[in-house]
């Protein structure tokens, strides 16, 4: 299930970013509604998975939203209005959520691991989304933002994933 969880995100991901690239931001959007949907039914309960999901995009919107705002990053395809995050990349926040508790769930209570993780790993995947052409990061400035940002946002949604997951059972919680 680890692999699986990893494969489909990988996947969501890469429809999410080619589709923008390619002007096809719903495209990354259906993939990923797949994909968490299997996500949600091979849960134990999905309700937590659904509530950590909300809390996942909910951050993420607020996160990308700022890095709009404060023109660290150019969007491509956005799907809806220019001046709002792209509907793909709320879709991403979705995907990287359904990673808190299976192939990420190794990091919950190793925060300094997640800390590192976030800061290099989340910098990584803006800049290749960058050599698809989903985005612009003009300065490097919005390498710092988006270090700075995902070394507080990685950890912050293991620790919330650590006590809301929909994959343990009442005897593993």
């Amino acid at each position: 299930m680890l692999l699986a969880n990893f494969l489909l995100f990988q996947l969501a991901w890469f429809a999410c970013v080619v589709g923008a690239a390619y002007g096809m931001p719903w495209l990354g959007v259906t993939v990923t509604l797949m994909t968490t949907g299997w996500h949600l039914y091979q849960s134990k309960q999905a309700k937590p998975e659904m509530l950590l999901m909300f809390a996942a995009l909910l951050v993420g919107a607020c996160f990308d939203q700022a890095m709009l705002f404060m023109q660290l990053v150019a969007y491509q395809q956005h799907g809806w209005s220019t001046s709002l995050v792209p509907v793909w990349i709320l879709a991403l926040w979705l995907a990287f959520a359904s990673t808190l508790n299976l192939s990420l769930a190794w990091m919950q209570g190793r925060y300094l691991i997640a800390v590192l993780f976030g800061a290099s790993g989340g910098p990584l995947a803006y800049f290749g989304a960058q050599n698809i052409g989903a985005v612009t990061l003009p300065s490097s400035a919005s390498y710092i933002a988006l270090s700075v940002g995902w070394a507080v946002i990685t950890p912050m949604l293991l620790y919330i994933a650590k006590y809301i997951n929909g994959f343990k059972t009442e005897h593993t919680a």
